[in-house]
């Protein structure tokens, strides 16, 4: 009785000490995670991120358990990358702290459901299917599902932590950024196989994975190479990013409008891009309506006939309707002589920042747009025609939106403009995380990409995704640099992102091969087989 008494002992002391581990395991890969992205991140630790979850999950003892992990490993990554929600909502909100606090743990909870889920579907198939494929497949349904549902958020996917990995990035123009994320997990999935177990199994995998890995860095060399020799022989344009960083809390002020547009056309005119370069303006740059008549709006107008050159800048416009009147987060191009060209119309806005869904259900949430506004969608990702030359732009957040580059190199443009305003985000990790993010638009249709900010990070990025110039954060300051006009055809750009339905369907083929066999397996079990 006494030994009994203590084995029970012994075996409850294991199980919480397991219990506990597991805990401080799932904390650790939220860690590493987090640690991976910018600006405090390093890139090599997404490689590693995901092992301890994995072991976590292999010591858990139900898969209700392992969906916690997996929460718990996203919480903790989650709060550590999008920290700045809170700086924003109670910065530009208005909203007290604790609610700041509030709203960025609902949406870091939120996005954690993802790798729970993640997390739940590695234990299912831990030892039914070879995990360093079904892992990764996993990874990337979710990080996709994520990206995609109630509007979207693919801030932080795992691909984007290796935007300073140059050669291995290169890839993005096959499979996209989930390419990458792809490979990120199916690393990390080996190494806890091999770790677990050599037989040979994890061997074959190690092998596979691992010259699946150097095909992709091979690539990526010989990709450069390529985009390379197309550089040298390109024909090429001068553009000027002027950088103004506008303080936001005086931006709106009526007595401060002529200095801003003042302030904006002398630094300008002293960094003109020459005849018939491009001349860009930030996110919203102009502190009043272009539409209305004036003597500002005549001020805008000239400034491209005083430097010959083409002009794209930010403004809010309107449009009215029978009974109400739409404002549209707006971009403009002006001709060297001075008259309108063009207007792109911002199409995916960010909730809370550009407009309130549930606003009848939650009124206090009004005050989230207070010194934004509230702005209607525009009709589609159409390009501004620059002459002969077509101008795609993407505003703020659509820079992290691949398939908005990816429509846009659709559609035969020779450049990606971004203009943005990272001035909500304060000195924050969110510039530098929304930077390393649109990067990957150049890769993925091989294409330039000149940004302005009225904040840094502003930059020039060309076709292989190295950033030539950049500024950075709350400088007022300008850019001078050639962009060259490329034209490569990527898989990418034609296919979309055909590789995750390929994961979906993996998935789906793996759930349906162990359903089957369970079948068979019961079969045998009522018909005396198995015996």
């Amino acid at each position: 009785m006494i030994n009994k008494i203590n084995i029970n002992k012994l075996t409850s002391g294991a199980y919480v000490y397991l219990r506990e581990n597991d805990v401080i395991l799932a904390v650790l890969s939220g860690l590493f995670l987090f640690f991976s992205f910018p600006k405090y991140g390093f890139g090599f630790m997404a490689w590693i991120s995901l092992v301890p979850l994995f072991f976590a999950i292999f010591n858990a003892a139900s898969i209700k358990r392992v969906f916690l992990l997996g929460f718990i490993t996203g919480v903790t990554a989650y709060i550590g990358i999008i920290y700045w929600i809170t700086y924003v909502v109670v910065n530009y909100g208005h909203l007290p702290m604790y609610l700041g606090i509030i709203i960025m743990l609902l949406l870091a909870g939120y996005l954690s459901i993802y790798i729970a889920l993640f997390a739940a579907g590695v234990y299912f198939f831990r030892n039914k299917v070879i995990l360093c494929f079904v892992a990764p497949a996993l990874w990337v349904c979710c990080e996709y599902l994520k990206s995609c549902l109630f509007t979207g958020f693919p801030w932080a996917n795992l691909g984007y932590s290796q935007y300073l990995n140059f050669l291995f990035i290169q890839f993005a123009d096959v499979f996209g950024v989930y390419g990458l994320s792809f490979l990120i997990v199916s690393v990390n999935a080996v190494i806890f196989v091999l770790s677990k177990q050599k037989t040979k199994q994890a061997v074959n995998s190690f092998i596979a994975i691992a010259l699946a890995v150097t095909f992709v860095y091979i690539y990526g060399f010989v990709r450069i190479n390529q985009v390379d020799r197309e550089i040298k022989k390109a024909e090429g344009l001068n553009v000027s990013l002027i950088q103004g960083n506008i303080d936001q809390s005086v931006k709106w002020d009526n007595f401060f409008q002529k200095r801003i547009l003042d302030f904006y056309t002398q630094l300008s005119l002293d960094n003109s891009p020459g005849d018939k370069g491009l001349l860009v303006w930030p996110e919203t740059a102009l502190p009043f309506n272009f539409q209305n008549t004036g003597n500002m709006r005549q001020q805008v107008m000239d400034l491209p006939q005083k430097t010959n050159a083409w002009f794209i800048f930010g403004a809010v416009s309107y449009e009215h309707k029978k009974e109400s009147t739409n404002y549209l987060n707006s971009a403009y191009l002006l001709s060297p002589e001075g008259s309108i060209k063009g207007r792109y119309d911002k199409v995916h806005l960010v909730p809370y920042g550009e407009y309130v869904p549930l606003r009848n259900i939650f009124p206090f949430i009004k005050k989230l747009t207070e010194g934004i506004g509230d702005f209607a969608r525009g009709k589609g990702y159409e390009p501004l025609e620059m002459d002969e030359r077509k101008i795609g732009v993407l505003i703020c957040y659509e820079g992290i939106l691949p398939h908005a580059a990816r429509a846009y190199k659709n559609k035969d443009v020779d450049l990606l403009v971004n203009i943005t305003n990272d001035a909500w985000f304060g000195s924050t990790s969110a510039p530098f995380q929304h930077f390393s993010m649109t990067m990957f638009r150049a890769i993925e249709t091989r294409l330039y990409l000149a940004r302005a900010a009225n904040t840094g990070i502003s930059g020039v990025v060309d076709a292989r995704g190295k950033v030539i110039l950049q500024t950075d954060i709350f400088e007022a300051d300008a850019l001078k640099a050639e962009v060259k006009y490329i034209d490569i055809t990527t898989i990418y750009a034609r296919c979309g992102d055909l590789f995750v339905l390929l994961c979906f369907l993996f998935v789906l083929l793996c759930l349906l091969l162990i359903w089957k066999g369970r079948l068979k397996n019961d079969d045998r079990k009522y018909t005396g087989k198995n015996k």
